[in-house]
């Protein structure tokens, strides 16, 4: 999993899956998801993120919690 911000676009994108993206589908008027061919979440876009979540968008801060390496 990938978490990155771009402050230009005041967009979160998180990563599930680096493989291509086959559609988008539009959830929410700032939300997006990303499917591949076989039907899976590629990735998941936040738009306007410093207004929907209190984000300075020049001093972003992440706080991973919980995460647990798989291997497979």
């Amino acid at each position: 999993m990938k978490i990155s911000y771009d402050p230009k676009a005041d967009a979160i994108y998180i990563t599930l899956k680096a493989q291509g993206v086959e559609r988008t589908e539009r959830v929410g008027p700032d939300i997006a998801i990303d499917y591949g061919a076989d039907g899976d979440i590629r990735g998941i876009e936040l738009l306007s993120v410093s207004k929907r979540f209190g984000i300075s968008p020049s001093k972003p801060k992440v706080i991973l919690e919980e995460i647990t390496a798989v291997k497979g």
